[in-house]
C-alpha cells in the first residue's frame, strides 16, 4: 500500500500520515492475530508499507477491508493497495534489518500502481482463490488483463463493497484502453530505416550509406503521426541476418525502408524500397542516379516518396544539409565514428568533424558532433574537467549556427549540470530538447537520468519508457534501464531491460555491465561475478562492481585487491564515485567520503548518481554526504524519497 500525493506533501504532513497510518494498520484484528503467531512481517517503504501474510489467502484482503474502513475517518489519507499471492523471500537489507524480495511482493506492488486513491486490486490470482467461497463473489469486479512495464501481462481484479474499495475504473487502465484502440491505427504509421547496403567498389564507403540511411530517418522523424525506430535500434541489423517479420517485431514497426548505395568517382546510385513488414510486399521502389552533389536532393525524394506512399502529410522545412559535398563527406565520417565506444574512433570522429568545419564553417550538425564525441570521450578515457569545456564550447557553436538543434541543447544541458553543478539550467536545456524533437534518443535518454537523479520519479521513468519505445533494441537504451529501473526497485522491469540487452548482443558488457549488479543486489552473485569477469576480459579493465561483490560476500580482502586492480587498468583518470562505491560496500564510509569528495572537485558526471544509489544508502544520515548532495544541486530528501531504499530514522 502506499499514500496518493505523498511526495508532494510537506516533511512535518508526511511523518503524521505515516504515524497515523501505522496506527490504523496495527489497530487491524488481521495484523493482531498474524503477529501475536508469528506469521506477519511489516515493512516500512518510505510512503507507504508492505505486509507480509504467512496464514491464510483471505487474511490480507480482510486487512485491506479494515484499514480501508478505519480511513472514512482520515480521509486525507488517501491510500491504494495491491494484493498478491505469490512465493516471497525473507532477506537482511544492509542495515541488517528484516525485508523481503521475491515475485510475490514485486506483483503485488505492480497490482497496487494500477490503482488510485481508495482501490483495492487483486491479482487474478488471489481473486480466484476468493471466488471459491461464494461469500466475496458479489465484490469481485474483473478489469482484464493489462500490457504492464515492458510488455509483461498483468490481471487485475477490482475490489469494492457499497461501503469500501473505490468502483472507478483505475485511471491508468483507462488511458491502456484508449492506447489500446488507438494501437491498430498507430501501428500503421510506423518504419524503420536499416542502413543502406554499400555496394561500391571502394572499401572504405560503408560510412556513406550509414549517412544517407541517417539523414532520411531524420527527416521522416519529424513527421506528426508517424512512429521512426531510432538509429541505434535500426543499424544494429546491420550485417546480421534477419528477416522483415523479426526486424519488425523487435523494433514494433510495420514497414521497412531499405536500400543499397554504389559511389563511384562524383557518382552516386541510390536504390531505396519500403516493404510492408506484415505481408512482405513493396509499396515503393526507385532507383536514383546523381552526381555527388545532387545527393540532398535524393534524400528529400525519397522522404517524400515514403510519406506519400503512406498517406501522410509533410512539408520538409527543415534545414537542409551543408551544400558543400566535402564537407558532408567529411561529417558522415565523423558520424560514423563517432557512434563507436572506443577512444581511437571517438578521437577519430573528432577530426572528420573539424575537417567538415574547415571546408564549411556554417555546417552546425558538425559542432554538435564534435560535442557529442567529446561528451562520450569524458569520464571514460579524459578527466571532466578537460573534457566538458570542449563539450560546452562545441554546443554552443551549434546553437549560434541553428537554435533549434535539440541534440545540442542535451549536450549543452550536461555540460551546465557536471561543469556548474547548474541543475535548473540544465532542466532548461533538456525540456527545450524535448520540445524541439520529442522523438530523439538524446532528448528522452538524458532526461530520463537527470529528472532521476534529482529524485522526480515518474518524470524520469515516463522519460525512459519514451525512450525504449523509440529505440527498442538499443543496447545503450537497455542497459541503461536496467540500471535506472533498479535504483527505483522496479527489479522486474530492470531484469528484462538487462537480460534483453544480452539477447541483443551477448558481448555487450560496455563498461561496468549493469545487469551485473542487479544480479549482485539480489543475492545472485555467482551470476554477477560471470558477467563481470566476462566484461574484463573483453575491456580488459577489471570492474569495480566486482569488488563490491566480494565486499557483499564478506570477502573483505577479495575486494580490496580487486578495487587496487580496477584502479590501474582505468588509466590516468578514476571517478571517486567508483571507488567510492566500493568503500561503502565494505563499510569504510571515511574513506568513501574522501572520494566523493574528490569526486566533486573533479565534476564527475555520475556523481549525481549517488543521491538514489541504493549502494549509498548508508551514509544517508551523515552531515558529509548530505552537504556534498546539496553543494551538486540536489535536494537529499527528495532524492531519498524516489529511490527503493531510503533512509532509515
Amino acid at each position: 500500500m502506499d499514500m496518493v500525493g505523498y511526495s508532494k506533501l510537506l516533511l512535518d504532513e508526511q511523518r503524521e500520515l505515516q504515524e497515523r497510518l501505522s496506527e490504523i494498520v496495527k489497530e487491524t484484528q488481521q495484523v493482531q492475530a498474524a503477529e501475536a503467531a508469528g506469521r506477519l512481517i511489516r515493512i516500512p517503504t518510505g510512503d507507504g508499507m508492505a505486509l507480509v501474510f504467512f496464514n491464510s489467502p483471505e487474511t490480507p484482503v480482510r486487512c485491506a477491508i479494515e484499514i480501508s474502513q478505519a480511513l472514512k475517518e482520515s480521509p486525507h489519507i488517501r491510500l491504494r493497495m495491491g494484493i498478491h499471492s505469490g512465493p516471497v523471500n525473507q532477506v537482511q537489507d544492509v542495515n541488517d534489518r528484516t525485508n523481503v524480495a521475491g515475485a510475490g511482493i514485486n506483483i503485488a506492488q505492480r497490482v497496487m500502481d494500477c490503482g488510485d486513491a481508495g482501490h483495492i486490486l487483486l491479482s487474478k490470482r488471489v481473486a480466484e482463490d476468493l471466488a471459491q467461497a461464494r461469500f466475496w463473489r458479489p465484490y469481485l469486479h474483473d478489469l482484464g488483463e493489462y500490457s504492464a512495464k515492458h510488455g509483461v501481462g498483468i490481471y487485475v481484479v477490482n475490489l469494492y463493497t457499497d461501503e469500501v474499495g473505490n468502483p472507478e475504473l483505475p485511471a491508468k487502465l483507462k488511458q491502456a484502453q484508449q492506447d489500446l484502440l488507438l494501437k491498430s491505427t498507430s501501428q500503421t504509421r510506423s518504419i524503420a530505416v536499416l542502413p543502406f547496403n554499400d555496394l561500391s567498389s571502394a572499401a572504405d564507403q560503408d560510412y556513406f550509406g550509414d549517412g544517407i540511411a541517417e539523414e532520411i530517418l531524420t527527416a521522416l522523424a519529424k513527421v506528426d503521426g508517424l512512429r521512426v525506430a531510432a538509429r541505434r535500434s535500426s543499424f544494429w541489423f546491420k550485417g546480421k541476418e534477419a528477416d522483415l517479420s523479426e526486424i519488425a517485431e523487435k523494433l514494433s514497426v510495420c514497414h521497412v525502408l531499405e536500400g543499397s548505395v554504389r559511389r563511384e568517382g562524383n557518382r552516386v546510385r541510390v536504390m531505396a524500397e519500403l516493404i510492408d513488414a506484415c505481408d512482405g510486399f513493396t509499396i515503393w521502389t526507385d532507383t536514383f542516379e546523381r552526381e555527388l552533389q545532387g545527393i540532398f536532393a535524393v534524400q528529400d525524394e525519397i522522404t517524400r516518396s515514403i510519406v506519400d506512399a503512406l498517406k501522410l502529410q509533410f512539408d520538409i522545412s527543415a534545414p537542409t544539409p551543408s551544400r558543400s559535398t566535402d564537407a558532408y563527406d567529411a561529417y558522415l565520417q565523423g558520424l560514423f565514428y563517432s557512434d563507436k565506444s572506443t577512444e581511437e574512433a571517438l578521437r577519430r570522429s573528432l577530426v572528420y568533424f573539424q575537417r567538415a568545419l574547415d571546408k564549411d564553417p556554417q555546417f552546425g550538425r558538425a559542432w554538435t558532433g564534435i560535442a557529442k564525441a567529446w561528451l562520450w570521450l569524458a569520464d571514460a578515457y579524459v578527466p571532466p574537467l578537460e573534457a566538458y569545456p570542449k563539450v560546452r564550447e562545441a554546443a554552443t557553436n551549434a546553437l549560434k549556427i541553428d537554435n533549434d538543434d535539440a541534440e545540442a541543447h542535451v549536450y549543452l544541458g550536461e555540460a551546465k549540470r557536471i561543469l556548474d553543478w547548474d541543475m535548473d539550467g540544465a532542466a532548461r536545456e533538456f525540456c527545450r530538447a524535448v520540445e524541439l524533437d520529442p522523438k530523439s534518443t538524446p532528448s528522452n535518454y538524458f532526461s530520463a537520468a537527470f529528472w532521476a537523479a534529482r529524485g522526480e520519479r515518474e518524470e524520469a521513468l515516463t522519460y525512459l519508457r519514451r525512450t525504449a519505445k523509440i529505440d527498442p533494441a538499443s543496447l545503450w537504451v537497455n542497459n541503461f534501464a536496467c540500471e535506472l529501473y533498479r535504483y527505483f526497485g522496479l527489479y522486474d522491469e530492470a531484469i528484462a531491460a538487462g537480460e534483453r540487452a544480452l539477447q541483443l548482443d551477448p558481448a555487450f558488457v560496455h563498461g561496468e555491465p549493469l545487469l551485473a549488479a542487479l544480479y549482485r543486489e539480489m543475492g545472485r552473485f555467482d551470476d554477477a561475478i560471470a558477467l563481470y569477469k566476462k566484461a574484463e576480459n573483453l575491456s580488459g579493465r577489471v570492474p569495480f562492481g566486482l569488488a563490491i561483490t566480494y565486499a557483499r560476500m564478506n570477502q573483505r580482502k577479495e575486494a580490496q585487491e580487486t578495487l587496487k586492480a580496477a584502479v590501474v587498468t582505468r588509466g590516468g583518470y578514476t571517478p571517486g564515485d567508483a571507488i567510492a562505491h566500493v568503500h561503502v560496500a565494505l563499510r569504510a564510509h571515511d574513506d568513501a567520503l574522501r572520494e566523493l569528495e574528490r569526486a566533486y572537485k573533479e565534476h564527475s558526471s555520475s556523481l549525481h548518481t549517488v543521491g538514489i544509489a541504493p549502494e549509498f544508502a548508508p551514509l544517508r544520515s551523515d552531515k558529509r554526504f548530505l552537504s556534498i548532495l546539496q553543494k551538486i544541486g540536489l535536494e537529499p530528501d527528495r532524492v531519498f524519497e524516489a529511490s527503493s531504499m531510503r533512509p532509515q530514522t
